[in-house]
């Protein structure tokens, strides 16, 4: 997997982890509709992403938050959130949880493994992207210190 070095530092830069192409389609979208300046990286599963965020975490090039589907091949949002947790490069990134799923279990579960947030994704378009747009609003203004501008070394 090849690190990406577009990340601009003046934009707000997620990852996008999902595996429904409607849904990520519907992130940019409202990513698009927002008055904020934002990059969305979309990667369809979670070994492809887990690879790249290890090619960033050496360029020291991380995104600012992550957005992981739980229900995906493979590697499932759950897996992945507890990879990153486990990695000295990428425990302390923000990772929120986007599903369709309002289970308590997940909930707990998502939290248990330090999950920055959960969301049960809306239904309608409207919603949906309205959501999105809290979402980017949200972690525009949070200044975390684990966010691109100050990765250090490991």
């Amino acid at each position: 997997m090849t690190p990406d070095a577009t990340w601009m530092p003046d934009r707000l830069c997620v990852l996008l982890v999902d595996d429904n192409p409607a849904d990520c389609e519907l992130v940019h979208e409202a990513a698009a509709r927002q008055d904020r300046a934002v990059t969305v990286k979309v990667l369809h599963d979670g070994r492809s992403a887990l690879d790249w965020l290890l090619a960033q975490a050496d360029l020291h090039l991380l995104p600012d938050v992550l957005l992981l589907d739980i229900r995906m091949p493979g590697m499932t949002g759950f897996e992945m959130l507890q990879a990153v947790r486990s990695h000295p490069s990428l425990h302390r990134l923000p990772a929120v949880m986007l599903t369709t799923s309002s289970d308590s279990d997940d909930v707990r579960r998502a939290y248990d493994l330090i999950s920055s947030g959960y969301l049960v994704k809306e239904h309608g378009f409207e919603e949906f992207t309205a959501q999105i747009r809290r979402f980017i609003a949200y972690w525009s203004d949070v200044h975390y210190p684990h966010t691109r501008a100050y990765v250090r070394p490991a």
